[in-house]
C-alpha cells in the first residue's frame, strides 16, 4: 500500500516508518494537517494514519478536509486511522465523527499493527477492483454499445456543461447535426448486420476527424457523439465559424472517402452524410434552439443534394 504517515514527532515517523517497511509497504510523510491535506490532493494514498494534536492544523480538521476533496470526486474514499498516545473514549468518538474510520496509539504491539495493515491491504484491493469495476460501468452506461462514440445520455450532460462554460465565457459555440444519406435504403438492400458495420465505420471517421482536428488546434475539445439510429451531433465550443464549417466539410470528406458501398444512394454509390449546422459567436440564450437550428439546416442538407455541410 501506498501509506500517508501525518505525524510532526520524529521519533514517532522513523519508528512507524521502519515498521510498515519491513511489511512491505511504501511510506511518504506529511509533519502536520496542512501538509497532509496538500500531499493527498496530489497523490492517491491507499491509507492514511493520521495524528491528532500537530501545529498549523490538527488531525481532527485536516479529516475534514480532505473528506470535502473526496465529495468533489467520483467513487472516492481513503481509510483514515487516528493515532493518538492516550485512548480515551472521547477522542475514539471524535475521531470517528470527524470522518475517520479506526483509532490507533502510537505505540500499538508490533503484532496488532501488522494485522491492521494487513486488513487495510484487503480493503485497498478491494477498493481498486471496485473502482474499476465503477468505471467500466461508466462508460458503458455513457457510451453507445455499438459505435463506441459518447450516447445521447453523455451528450446531454456534455452539452450542458460546455454551454454553460461558454455562456460564461461568452464564446463561441456551434452544434452539427449529421445523417446517413438514404440509411433506410442502405438497410433495405444490405441488411441491419451490414448496416450496423457501416455505423461503426462512419463513427469512427466522425471521430477520427475530430480528434485530428483537436490535435492541430482548428478546434478546442469538439466532441462527438451518437444523437440516435443514424444520426450523430458534434459540439463545437470556442471556435470560429470558419473552423467549423471547414471541420463540417472533413467529416463529409472522411466519410465519403470510406467508400462504403451504397447502390442505393442515388449518384453517389457510396455512404455519405449530410450535415447541418448552427455557429453562435457568443453563446447565450437556449441550448436546445440551437440544435433546433442545426437541424433545420441538416434539412436543408439533404433537399439541397445531401453528401454536403450546410451552415
Amino acid at each position: 500500500m501506498k501509506i500517508l504517515l501525518v505525524e510532526d514527532a520524529r521519533s514517532v515517523v522513523k519508528v512507524m516508518t521502519a515498521r510498515l517497511l519491513s511489511y512491505g509497504h511504501e511510506v511518504v510523510n506529511a509533519q502536520n494537517g496542512l501538509e497532509a491535506v496538500t500531499m493527498f490532493a496530489d497523490m492517491q494514498a491507499d491509507l492514511i494514519l493520521m495524528d491528532i494534536e500537530m501545529p498549523v492544523m490538527n488531525g481532527f480538521v485536516a479529516v475534514n478536509k480532505i473528506r470535502e476533496i473526496e465529495a468533489t470526486q467520483h467513487w472516492a474514499w481513503t481509510p483514515i486511522i487516528f493515532l493518538t498516545s492516550s485512548d480515551t473514549v472521547d477522542n475514539l468518538i471524535t475521531a470517528i465523527e470527524a470522518g475517520g474510520d479506526d483509532f490507533m496509539s502510537k505505540y500499538v504491539p508490533e503484532s496488532v499493527l501488522e494485522a491492521k495493515m494487513k486488513a487495510m491491504s484487503r480493503i485497498a484491493n478491494l477498493r481498486q477492483r471496485l473502482t474499476q469495476a465503477h468505471a467500466q460501468l461508466q462508460k458503458i452506461a455513457d457510451h453507445d454499445g455499438l459505435t463506441g462514440l459518447p450516447n445521447r445520455r453523455r451528450l446531454d450532460q456534455h452539452a450542458d456543461a460546455a454551454w454553460r462554460a461558454a455562456a460564461q465565457a461568452g464564446t463561441p459555440f456551434a452544434v452539427l447535426m449529421l445523417d446517413l444519406d438514404n440509411f433506410k435504403n442502405y438497410n433495405d438492400h444490405y441488411g441491419h448486420q451490414a448496416g450496423d458495420d457501416c455505423l461503426k465505420r462512419v463513427a469512427q471517421a466522425i471521430e477520427a476527424t475530430i480528434q485530428h482536428s483537436n490535435a492541430r488546434g482548428l478546434t478546442v475539445q469538439a466532441f462527438a457523439a451518437r444523437y440516435g439510429g443514424e444520426e450523430f451531433a458534434v459540439l463545437v465550443p470556442s471556435a470560429k465559424q470558419e473552423r467549423c464549417q471547414q471541420l463540417a466539410q472533413a467529416i463529409v470528406s472522411a466519410v465519403s472517402a470510406l467508400g462504403i458501398a451504397h447502390e442505393k444512394n442515388n449518384a453517389w454509390g457510396v455512404t455519405t452524410v449530410s450535415i447541418g449546422g448552427h455557429w453562435l459567436q457568443a453563446a447565450q440564450g437556449d441550448l436546445q434552439q440551437v440544435f433546433r437550428q442545426a437541424d433545420a439546416k441538416l434539412y436543408q442538407a439533404k433537399q439541397q443534394g445531401r453528401n454536403r455541410a450546410q451552415f
